[in-house]
């Protein structure tokens, strides 16, 4: 479990050629069905996309890499070869939003450590145009609210320990992708109890 959860990273460049199937999108699904949900409500749907043609329409609509400023996105050849659309079904929502973008994050760590189990590497991406949900007949109740990227990684993404507040991730000459992480030390607090 530690190796894989270090290697379930984001990779943003992909085998755009090496087709990924619905049978395997509908295992990953399967896995974020079964994380935990506030209240039980899993207000979770997912569309599924595979197909090269809708793949393409979805591609231009997307944000990449916040801190890559200067990077377009994948060149066609890199680009992702599958899809999974996150929708709220705020019908059945019951708690808050909050409570559900918690379940997402859940749900989404599962399907992204299914994905890297058998090779396939993900992108969440929560910067696309509204034009994306417009490419289907979406009705009222459903709202898309993150898209996962997924393919076989073309690229190596490296984790690094940060020394200071420098958080953003780079690329070197070579094309490798570094991510700094900050160091276990900061993130383990010990606080004083209050009196009384």
């Amino acid at each position: 479990m530690n190796d894989l959860i270090r290697k379930t990273r984001t990779y943003r460049r992909f085998h755009q050629d090496r087709a990924i199937s619905r049978e395997t999108l509908t295992e990953l699904v399967e896995l974020a069905r079964l994380g935990g949900s506030a209240r039980n409500c899993q207000p979770w749907q997912y569309q599924l996309v595979t197909d090269s043609e809708t793949a393409a329409a979805i591609f231009p609509h997307l944000g990449w890499a916040g801190y890559l400023s200067d990077w377009r996105g994948p060149e066609q050849g890199e680009r992702p070869s599958a899809y999974v659309l996150c929708l709220l079904n705020r019908q059945r929502l019951k708690g808050s939003d909050a409570e559900a973008q918690f379940d997402l994050g859940i749900a989404t760590q599962n399907l992204l450590l299914g994905a890297m189990e058998q090779g396939i590497g993900g992108c969440r991406i929560g910067s696309f145009a509204p034009h994306v949900a417009r490419l289907f007949q979406m009705p009222e109740h459903l709202e898309l609210s993150l898209v996962i990227a997924l393919g076989y990684p073309r690229e190596t993404v490296v984790l690094e320990e940060t020394d200071g507040d420098d958080i953003r991730y780079w690329r070197d000459q070579n094309s490798i992708h570094h991510v700094p992480k900050r160091k276990l030390s900061e993130l383990i607090v010990e606080l004083p109890r209050q009196a009384g």
